[in-house]
């Protein structure tokens, strides 16, 4: 996996633009509500979602397994943004407890040992009151069983890249221990692709109780 998103990033660069996803204006909004300061974007890629916490004021750290991508994060918005390399499966990078954690569109990459494990460390490194938003493709998105299948509901779209679609039972069985607050569904346009039909995801958002 990290092989196949350094040369991603090595060869698109900034492939899904500056703009940040319906997923992160959502949970800008909620963390705003919730006057949540310090937040933790795992698999942050070249930052454009972490820059719009940090432009609303929060104080963002970041995970990201591609270093072109840590290096295009600080190109475009400078060394505002902490930034632990590796991957989101050797959390926890550090001791800290954070008020938010953003995840967008990386949970479904991961098998189902690995979905836990990201789950756990998140949930751990939450403070009491603090939420979670997590974005996960869903079996609604039009590339749903797009190229082999590996086991239900999970494909490989792509050599390397094998994704799991949740549907709303799998988000409650998945998400429902850590807090599951609430669920709702958003599409994310294909801002880099125009024409192409957008793709629809499943937004969990938990709460920690304090």
């Amino acid at each position: 996996m990290a092989e196949f998103w350094e040369s991603s990033f090595v060869e698109k660069q900034t492939m899904w633009g500056f703009e940040p996803s319906e997923s992160a204006l959502a949970a800008k909004d909620l963390f705003q509500e919730k006057q949540l300061q310090r937040i933790l974007v795992p698999g942050m890629g070249y930052g454009r979602n972490a820059q719009l916490f940090r432009e609303s004021g929060m104080d963002v750290s970041g995970i990201e397994i591609s270093r072109t991508a840590i290096d295009l994060a600080k190109t475009h918005y400078g060394e505002s943004i902490k930034i632990h390399h590796g991957s989101v499966t050797d959390m926890p990078y550090d001791a800290v407890l954070y008020d938010g954690i953003f995840c967008h569109a990386l949970i479904h990459l991961l098998n189902q040992r690995e979905r836990r494990k990201l789950l756990n460390d998140c949930y751990n490194q939450l403070r009491p009151g603090g939420y979670m938003v997590f974005s996960a493709v869903s079996t609604k998105s039009p590339n749903y069983s797009t190229g082999r299948q590996v086991s239900r509901n999970r494909f490989e779209i792509m050599e390397g890249v094998k994704m799991f679609f949740y549907n709303a039972d799998s988000v409650k069985q998945e998400f429902g221990k850590y807090g599951l607050a609430k669920v709702t569904e958003v599409e994310e346009p294909m801002k880099n692709k125009p024409g192409k039909p957008a793709l629809k995801f499943y937004l969990a958002t938990c709460c920690k109780k304090v």
